[in-house]
């Protein structure tokens, strides 16, 4: 009976053991805050393309800024099925309705975290923009995929699920409220907060959204995932604007233990803190960077265009 325990306790991690591995990736950013000739906004997308696998991650927040970037960019976000929503704010999913309208023939799975339609109250709305439009959204041909616990969402490309919070990094307001799956108020703590990772020959490359469950809790959970591989390459919003300088140094000295040597910080990650983490974690301005529109990372490395 013990060892029929231990076969189903350690089966879920040896599966995962044996995961595919990408060959050649692109990740390119379609919306953030920084641009020189593209739309630049408070948000955040991005278009991945991993071993002839595409899927589009987030959706920025106004309604055109991922439309008219990827068509300035050349980039056809046309049958494309799978998009990721890495939590519930409006400046990661504002841009879905006007995609899939332009796109009929894109985006029909949109895979989410547990907790994204929760009723988040506000004094202004009633609902937040997500599970306002959800049935707006369903209507045009979108399904959404609930996913709680690390699952493989195409060939090799995981999402987190809900990420376990280890570390008291609380990357959240800390004022919003939400009413949970039981009915009660409580803080929101943005629980359905997920990120995408696949592995690599040279080590796992992470994809967040704003890592509101902490850019540390992240990495920790996905090398759980995926033990004994270094987490090499990381690009995103990581929301670190405004943290406290010994805050930055220990997550700059996590971010080395887990093996990382290619930070892109975009969206929320903050000017200054991104510069901080580079300086803390010793790396070059080619490996360490602000990420802007039209900045894209490959296995050859991080390709910034004229925002350097």
């Amino acid at each position: 009976m013990k060892k029929l325990i231990l076969i189903i306790l350690f089966t879920p991690l040896f599966c995962v053991s044996q995961h595919h591995k990408i060959k050649d990736f692109k990740i390119t950013i379609l919306s953030t805050m920084l641009s020189d000739t593209h739309i630049g906004e408070w948000g955040f997308s991005a278009i991945i393309e991993a071993d002839n696998q595409r899927i589009l991650f987030d959706t920025g927040s106004r309604q055109k800024t991922v439309l008219q970037n990827a068509r300035e960019l050349n980039i056809s976000l046309d049958n494309i099925d799978n998009v990721f929503l890495s939590h519930n704010h409006k400046d990661h999913t504002g841009g879905l309705i006007t995609l899939k309208k332009n796109f009929p023939n894109s985006f029909s799975n949109a895979h989410i975290g547990e907790g994204i339609f929760y009723s988040r109250p506000h004094p202004k709305e009633t609902d937040h923009y997500i599970l306002k439009n959800k049935k707006s959204i369903e209507s045009l041909g979108v399904s959404f995929t609930t996913h709680i616990n690390p699952s493989q969402i195409m060939k090799g490309l995981w999402t987190t699920g809900q990420i376990p919070r280890k570390y008291d990094e609380r990357n959240w307001s800390e004022l919003g409220k939400m009413i949970d799956s039981k009915g009660n108020i409580v803080e929101d703590t943005i629980p359905e907060d997920q990120s995408l990772f696949f592995d690599t020959e040279n080590g796992i490359v992470l994809i967040s959204g704003c890592g509101h469950a902490g850019l540390v809790n992240t990495l920790n959970y996905v090398k759980s995932i995926i033990p004994n591989r270094p987490i090499y390459k990381i690009i995103g919003g990581f929301h670190l604007l405004n943290l406290k300088q010994d805050k930055l140094e220990w997550t700059a000295q996590k971010m080395i233990e887990f093996g990382v040597k290619y930070f892109v910080g975009a969206h929320c990650t903050g000017l200054n803190s991104t510069y901080s983490i580079r300086n803390f974690m010793n790396l070059s301005s080619k490996n360490a960077l602000v990420g802007s529109v039209g900045t894209y990372i490959t296995k050859e490395g991080i390709f910034p265009g004229y925002m350097q």
